[in-house]
């Protein structure tokens, strides 16, 4: 199946200072290897970057840049959002379909918001979705840690059945492309 890779949210102002998500350099690395992997067998990758109209994560700002050590090559594809839903009021699904996507592979910021809402959506929209169960991060909150929200996601995101399409989780070491 024809897979395309979508890094959400990895972005500048989420990776620093008092509310940074938890391991973000990690995250990183992690993400990095899973798009040269997806580069190596000639799917696209995807950096979806979310805006907001004034304040953080302003359109152009520093911090709305993606973030300091994430691997970017000429060809990369960038989608700008304004909700959690990486589909909504976006041409990612256009682009999908343009490319004759047929599998989601999912990663970034922040698990509990717009990793598990695009996620949700895409399994909707018919996508099955690889999610990359060290791939994605939160900054936590006072009731649960930043590595219980990622683990709770990671079991609920999987269990979902009722779209017909399922989550499969993977590590990035572990992860795999067929060959077209």
């Amino acid at each position: 199946m024809n897979a395309a890779l979508l890094i959400i949210d990895v972005q500048q102002g989420l990776c620093e200072g008092d509310h940074a998500a938890y391991a973000c350099t990690d995250v990183i690395t992690r993400i990095n290897v899973v798009s040269a992997k997806a580069r190596a067998a000639g799917r696209p990758v995807i950096f979806i970057q979310h805006e907001s109209t004034g304040g953080y994560l302003e359109f152009e700002t520093r911090e709305w840049q993606l973030a300091q050590g994430l691997e970017v090559v000429p060809g990369d594809v960038r989608v700008r959002k304004s909700t959690p839903d990486a589909f909504l009021l976006t041409e990612l699904e256009a682009l999908l379909q343009a490319r004759e996507i047929g599998e989601l592979i999912v990663c970034g910021m922040h698990s509990e918001f717009c990793v598990d809402t695009t996620t949700r959506r895409a399994l909707a929209l018919g996508y099955p979705v690889v999610l990359i169960e060290d791939g994605h991060t939160s900054e936590g909150n006072a009731f649960v840690s930043a590595p219980q929200v990622i683990a709770h996601h990671n079991v609920t995101l999987a269990a979902i059945t009722s779209f017909g399409p399922r989550v499969r989780t993977v590590t990035a070491a572990a992860l795999q492309f067929e060959t077209p």
